[in-house]
């Protein structure tokens, strides 16, 4: 039997270069253009000398009227064009909740109070063993106290407490990080997608930090796990007609009234993946805090296919036969976060990749269009136009088909797989625990993007990409703190119960 074949490194190199080559090319088409025409006009001044080039302008017969007219209309232009442009709005800082001790739900905790709450449905408990043992969650995820319970209650008064306990915490140490005041809140974008009491949780923050009568305050629900990004959205809107301000974004999910006691394997999936977690974004459109801002907003897009049945119903709160209330989750759900996905970045990757990504993606899309469809469509390395990458740590699953799709690294993602161990899907704040772990491993330097995606019910998918404004030393404090030392930790395939 003949030895395997080495692989023909001399053509993978050439094949390297050639690619490098050829990014080079395209991306600096016009500066290797302008190069020539610049060396020529140099050459051609040095040439006639500085008497010849006097005696050209003076032939030029300027008069004072076409100065003015010059001067008045290049002011003219300058002045629309800069009231014209959009408002910069910089993410000053944030804050993530870190859940106590005394909230931890190890596997052993999470499997014994299954099977006591579930004790005549044994296929019910097995089937949540089995979603357990593949989450990626870890030890150390937590549940709010009224799920600890044997059975839960999930009483209202709970839910605020929990509520209380989330925001207010992130809240208080948002306050302590950035020096903000609770009057100099002029805008307060709250998203919550389940729990939505009245008076609603804006209205419970700004009785608690005592806000300005004139804040705009919003609270969204319903908008599933990618509601962080939409807050950021209409914060953007907010900021671009209310000069000077700041914007407060609180992004949580309130587990306590939501956690199914039902026996339906589809609605079962939640009660795994699902944990504590709040974050609280300052956001602010003043030119003053360009110097303190982390980073500032570069693109927003946002995509919904709610149009679609299969896309509506695919993430759907309902009652089982026994009028338990949960989140029914679709088998296609993953296909149609793909779906919803190759939307998106169809509309983000000409903001964000560069000219030689765009011309090989749009070379296989005619060619796919007019030659022969079964062509294997180019997908665009966003690798070479983004530094880090926030997958919305949704679930394994969720984690590896974006992987695949984007054709990341393990290095990659390993914000969004060790967010999930840590602290298993916090929902739509779960961004903010990812760019909180790059933060604290010391990665993220000035001039660095970061792509933050998300899913969420309806269906939509939506995305934002931030520009670092410095390099970020590593927190001292955090959700992070006291276990980024141990990070990153190999994730087994299957944990054994």
């Amino acid at each position: 039997m003949s030895p395997p074949k080495m692989p023909d490194l001399s053509t993978s190199t050439k094949h390297k270069y050639v690619k490098l080559g050829y990014q080079y090319l395209v991306n600096n088409f016009l500066t290797l253009l302008l190069i020539p025409i610049l060396a020529y006009t140099a050459l051609e001044l040095f040439r006639m000398g500085p008497e010849e080039i006097l005696n050209h302008l003076n032939s030029l017969n300027f008069n004072l009227l076409h100065i003015l007219c010059s001067s008045f209309l290049i002011i003219f232009v300058s002045t629309v064009y800069f009231m014209s442009k959009p408002r910069t709005i910089y993410l000053v800082d944030y804050s993530c909740f870190k859940p106590p001790v005394t909230c931890r739900v190890p596997f052993a905790t999470f499997m014994e109070h299954s099977r006591l709450n579930l004790i005549d449905s044994p296929k019910s408990v097995e089937f949540q063993m089995r979603i357990l043992e593949r989450s990626g969650l870890g030890e150390e995820t937590c549940l709010p106290p009224a799920i600890h319970y044997i059975p839960p209650t999930p009483t209202m008064d709970a839910a605020r407490s929990e509520a209380e306990l989330v925001i207010f915490t992130a809240m208080d140490d948002l306050f302590k990080k950035t020096g903000l005041k609770p009057k100099d809140i002029d805008i307060l974008i709250v998203n919550c997608s389940l729990f939505s009491p009245t008076p609603s949780l804006s209205a419970m923050i700004i009785n608690k930090y005592k806000l300005r009568s004139n804040i705009k305050s919003l609270n969204l629900s319903g908008m599933g796990c990618s509601a962080s990004l939409i807050s950021v959205d209409v914060a953007r809107d907010l900021l671009q007609v209310h000069p000077n301000s700041n914007a407060v974004i609180v992004s949580t999910e309130i587990i306590t009234p939501n956690y199914y006691q039902g026996k339906e394997r589809a609605m079962l999936l939640p009660n795994c993946l699902f944990r504590m977690g709040a974050a609280a974004i300052l956001l602010s459109n003043r030119r003053s805090d360009r110097w303190r801002a982390k980073y500032k907003l570069c693109h927003l897009v946002r995509t919904h296919r709610g149009a679609e049945d299969k896309s509506y119903y695919c993430v759907y709160e309902q009652e089982d036969d026994e009028s338990h209330v949960g989140i029914n989750l679709n088998k296609d759900l993953m296909a149609i976060a793909g779906e919803a996905l190759k939307s998106n970045i169809t509309t983000i990757g000409p903001l964000v990749l560069p000219a030689s990504e765009q011309l090989l993606f749009l070379t296989s899309l005619i060619g796919r269009k007019i030659y022969n469809a079964k062509w294997k469509p180019y997908i665009p390395d966003f690798k070479m136009a983004l530094e880090h990458f926030c997958i919305h740590a949704g679930g394994r699953a969720v984690i590896d088909e974006l992987q695949k799709s984007l054709q990341l690294s393990a290095e990659h993602v390993e914000a969004s797989r060790m967010t999930l161990h840590r602290f298993g899907n916090t929902s739509s704040s779960s961004l903010w625990y990812e760019l909180s772990y790059i933060e604290a491993k010391g990665k993220m330097k000035r001039g660095d993007r970061v792509w933050q995606i998300a899913f969420g019910s309806g269906f939509k998918c939506n995305s934002a990409v931030w520009k670092s404004n410095r390099t970020i030393k590593t927190p001292t404090e955090g959700p992070w703190s006291d276990c980024i030392d141990r990070y990153p930790v190999f994730i087994p395939e299957v944990v054994k119960l």
